[in-house]
C-alpha cells in the first residue's frame, strides 16, 4: 500500500513539474495565467511569480488584472521579497483603488517597506521611508482592523531611529569629542523629551561636561564647571535614585573642589 501511494505521489509531483515546465515554454498567456494561479493557491509562490513576471505587462487592462497583481504582490511578499513586494503593491492601490483589496493591499505595502529597516546602526532612509508609508496608511484609514499593528510598526520603527540619535550623541562623548557631545545630546534630549534613555543621555550630558571643564585651560574652566554642576543637578532632578549616582557625585565632589579656586 505504501509503495502504491508513493508511486502516486511521484506521479503526481511529475506531471506538476512537467505542467509548469510546459507553461513557461508556452506562448499562450491564458495557460501561464491559469498555471500561476493555480501555483500560487498551491503556496508555490516563487514559481508562480516566474509565470506572473511573463504575463504582467500583457495582462494589464484586461478583466483578470486585478486578480493577478493581487497574487503577483503577495507572492513577493510572501517571498520575502520586500522591495518588490512594497513596488508592487503600491501599483495594485494607484491601479484598483474600487479593489475590495485595496486596504490589505495598503497595508501590505507599507509593512514591506518596515521589513527592509536595517540594525539601528545602518542608514535609517529605509526606516524613514517606512514610517512615511505606515503614517499614510494610518491617515487614510483611521478604522481599519490593521490600525493596531500600523501604530506598534510604527512605534518599534520610531525607537529605531531614537536609538540610532541617542547612540550616534553618546559616540562623540567616546571619542572624548566632549563639545560635539554636549551639543548633541542637549538636541536629543530635546528632540525626545519622552525617550528610554533620558537617564543615560542625562548622565553622558553631565561626564562630557566634567570632563570638559576638569580639563579646561584656566580662563575657561570656570565656566564651563558650572555647566558641568547644572548638568549635575538636572541628573538628579531627573532621577534622584539612578544607577550613575554613586559615580556622578565623585564627579561632583570633584567640579565643586576646582571651583572653590575661583572663589579666594
Amino acid at each position: 500500500m505504501k509503495k502504491i501511494v508513493s508511486v502516486i505521489l511521484l506521479v503526481v509531483v511529475f506531471t506538476s513539474c512537467n505542467e509548469y515546465q510546459k507553461a513557461l515554454k508556452s506562448e499562450d498567456i491564458g495557460v501561464k495565467y491559469e498555471m500561476g494561479t493555480k501555483l500560487y493557491e498551491a503556496g508555490k509562490y516563487s514559481k508562480a511569480i516566474r509565470l506572473f513576471e511573463q504575463v504582467a505587462t500583457t495582462y494589464r487592462g484586461k478583466p483578470q488584472a486585478e486578480k493577478l497583481f493581487y497574487m503577483f504582490s503577495q507572492a513577493y511578499f510572501k517571498t520575502n521579497q520586500f522591495y518588490l513586494a512594497g513596488y508592487q503593491f503600491e501599483s495594485f492601490t494607484s491601479s484598483y483603488p474600487k479593489s475590495e483589496k485595496i486596504e490589505e493591499a495598503a497595508f501590505l505595502g507599507a509593512k514591506s517597506y518596515s521589513k527592509l529597516s536595517p540594525t539601528y546602526s545602518l542608514d535609517q532612509t529605509d526606516t524613514n521611508k517606512a514610517i512615511e508609508k505606515l503614517q499614510i496608511f494610518i491617515d487614510t484609514y483611521p478604522n481599519s482592523t490593521y490600525l493596531p499593528e500600523a501604530n506598534m510598526l510604527v512605534k518599534q520603527l520610531a525607537e529605531k531611529i531614537e536609538k540610532k540619535v541617542f547612540e550616534n550623541a553618546r559616540g562623540y562623548n567616546t571619542i572624548s569629542d566632549y563639545k560635539s557631545a554636549l551639543v548633541a545630546l542637549d538636541n536629543f534630549i530635546n528632540d525626545f523629551p519622552g525617550t528610554t534613555y533620558k537617564e543615560e543621555a542625562l548622565y553622558y550630558r553631565f561626564d562630557s561636561a566634567y570632563k570638559l571643564g576638569v580639563n579646561s585651560v584656566p580662563d575657561k574652566m570656570e565656566e564651563r564647571l558650572i555647566v558641568a554642576k547644572k548638568a549635575y543637578s538636572n541628573l538628579i532632578n531627573f532621577k534622584a535614585d539612578t544607577k550613575y549616582k554613586e559615580k556622578a557625585d565623585e564627579m561632583l565632589a570633584r567640579v565643586e573642589k576646582d571651583l572653590q579656586k575661583f572663589t579666594k
